[in-house]
């Protein structure tokens, strides 16, 4: 990445685009503390990111894969991935499924919340695999989502729904997506291009978008 200035308001939806190697999950991991860029610095509310608050910063951030990583073990357990099975909020967590549009699917399991996933979600499809990882982030209750080609495996219409869900949970919540569609960047109030490392354009989606699709 070189000459990168960017801001991002809290509550918006930014999509970013460009082709391999272009530079979006360099910018991404930037921003989620995983690398410190060698010159300039990552600043949320103006307050730079370092070595005393990444952790503090990294806990308001729930980052979604296109490949999700699922254990073996029940469906809550998945959803509030890392917290202790008697520490879970079974409310929480049908909350977030409910809101991933992954609920009916849970509830048609013979166990239901309780169903053991199997190695990897050897029993679901890839389209549920990813909707859990959305309910996981969800239920952390995250400030800042990150979606990198998270909805890949989805329907358009399911794609839809999930992203509308997921705006209307609350206006507050900051999302960060790499769209595997360019049709799915229409939700974003503002789109970023790269090339080469560096921004080649920013703008709306008719702005940016439109005329490549």
């Amino acid at each position: 990445l070189e000459d990168i200035s960017l801001t991002i308001k809290k509550g918006s939806m930014v999509g970013f685009i460009g082709e391999t190697g272009s530079g979006k999950t360099t910018l991404l991991d930037i921003a989620m503390g995983l690398l410190n860029p060698n010159s300039g610095c990552l600043k949320v509310d103006g307050q730079i990111i370092d070595e005393k608050n990444i952790r503090s910063w990294q806990n308001q951030l729930a980052h979604v894969p296109q490949e999700i990583f699922l254990a073996d073990t029940t469906v809550s357990e998945n959803i509030a991935f890392g917290v202790t099975s008697d520490q879970i909020d079974q409310d929480r967590v049908k909350k977030a499924a409910n809101k991933s549009l992954i609920e009916n699917k849970i509830n048609s399991l013979n166990n239901k919340y309780n169903t053991l996933v199997g190695e990897r979600g050897a029993s679901l499809s890839g389209g549920q695999k990813q909707r859990l990882g959305i309910a996981r982030a969800l239920y952390k209750d995250a400030g800042v989502i990150i979606l990198d080609e998270a909805t890949s495996a989805l329907d358009i219409e399911t794609e839809k729904e999930v992203l509308n869900s997921i705006r209307n949970l609350d206006e507050s919540i900051t999302i960060l997506m790499v769209a595997h569609r360019l049709d799915t960047l229409r939700y974003c109030s503002k789109i970023i291009e790269l090339k080469d490392g560096k921004i080649q354009r920013e703008g709306s989606f008719n702005e940016i978008v439109k005329n490549l699709i």
